[in-house]
């Protein structure tokens, strides 16, 4: 058994810092509607603090040994959903077992993290014949979860797949490969000349990374892979659904639907800009409180505490979350094996890549997709997979210090 005082514990009082500065925030946005939400979101914090600190002494090198019952379980779980689950929001992602509601999308992420991360940590991804088995891999949790329809949970997905390739010394020229078809689907239908010139870029990225004697054959499949992604953009456009459509386009000019699709982001806008510098104060902040920001409590949590708390208020929460980050990138570099630093990283893209998406969004600087903000908005099922997730991260930081102390 580790010793708790080598945990990191400026990572744990961030983490328990604001996710109960989340449970006030999301009190304050529903005091006058006599909500209860707050309350279960103070309660799950309590319980994910206890199973953060019980994880940081389990020893997450025996997770490798279970990795594919991990992959398997997570992936049973979201089959499960598309047969036995609840629509909320227009997504079918929630499985409902004795009254309490939970999403297996948002613990799918740290299966999906356990997965890479083992199968990562005996395959380094700078060779090809290992570099493709992770697409599968990742492949078949994604479809699952593209089926329910949840596309915000799917760019995560992408997200920590790349994060964690790169770092396991993946050529970068291949991450831009497969990034490749999904910028086609948009640059083909939108800026056709634009697409030409990218798709001549990655004919020649494909020549000079990928294998020698498979050149030709490589740039071929390279240019036909961008040309059907621009084709099948127009049939994958058309299976969104409206509401999807919608958060993907209005985002930059809201004006064109202002009592509908265009709603949230231009009443998210007026909140963050009302806070001026200092904020309208706790409690004080109209447009909060008289509720012209839907969904303030979970994806739009960030304009409601510009609002109350104004720029410094928000900037506080950008530090807070650049500490967090800071942190996990130092138990990365400092890990003991190739596993425990995966771990750690892939947890740093879900955590970064979501923090950025969901503060774009209330500013109109990204399409609204329903991604949340981590350890603050609203979610029992996300706020728990945070809480897990760093819970295995300071069981790499406690080993490590453990291992340097015996050393001594």
């Amino acid at each position: 058994m580790n010793d708790t005082k080598n945990l990191d514990w400026f990572l744990i009082s961030l983490v328990i810092a604001i996710s109960s500065f989340g449970s006030l925030i999301i009190y304050s946005t529903q005091i006058y509607k006599q909500g209860t939400d707050w309350q279960s979101q103070l309660i799950m914090v309590v319980i994910g603090s206890i199973i953060l600190l019980g994880l940081s002494n389990y020893r997450y090198e025996l997770l490798l040994k279970y990795h594919w019952v991990t992959y398997l379980i997570t992936n049973l779980l979201l089959l499960a959903v598309i047969f036995a689950g609840t629509t909320v929001n227009g997504a079918q992602s929630w499985i409902n077992i004795l009254g309490f509601q939970f999403q297996p999308s948002e613990f799918a992420k740290v299966g999906l993290i356990i997965s890479l991360s083992a199968f990562l940590h005996y395959r380094d991804a700078s060779k090809l014949s290992n570099f493709l088995p992770v697409i599968a891999i990742v492949g078949l949790p994604w479809v699952l979860i593209m089926i329910q329809p949840d596309l915000g949970t799917g760019l995560v997905f992408g997200a920590i797949t790349l994060t964690m390739l790169y770092w396991a010394n993946a050529n970068l020229g291949w991450i831009l490969l497969i990034l490749s078809p999904l910028i086609s689907a948009f640059l083909f239908n939108i800026i056709f000349p634009l697409w030409l010139i990218f798709v001549v870029a990655m004919i020649l990225i494909a020549w000079f990374t990928l294998p020698y004697r498979f050149k030709h054959i490589w740039a071929l499949i390279t240019l036909f892979l961008n040309y059907l992604a621009g084709q099948l953009g127009h049939i994958f456009w058309d299976l969104l659904k409206p509401y999807q459509k919608d958060r993907l386009t209005l985002f930059l000019t809201p004006e064109k639907d202002p009592l509908g699709g265009g709603y949230h982001l231009i009443q998210s806008r007026i909140a963050i800009g009302s806070g001026k510098i200092y904020g309208n104060g706790f409690l004080d902040a109209t447009q909060t409180h008289l509720n012209f920001v839907p969904e303030q409590h979970t994806d739009f949590i960030y304009s409601a505490i510009a609002d109350q708390f104004g720029f410094i208020g928000g900037i506080t929460i950008l530090i807070v979350y650049w500490l967090i980050c800071w942190r996990l990138v130092m138990i990365a570099m400092r890990s003991r094996d190739n596993f425990g630093s995966l771990l750690a990283i892939g947890v740093l893209a879900m955590i970064a890549f979501q923090t950025i998406v969901n503060i774009g969004m209330t500013m109109g600087l990204a399409p609204i997709t329903g991604i949340p903000l981590p350890l603050l908005s609203y979610g029992r099922s996300s706020l728990l997979t945070n809480f897990i997730a760093f819970g295995l991260v300071e069981a790499v930081a406690n080993a490590r210090i453990m291992k340097i102390a015996k050393s001594r």
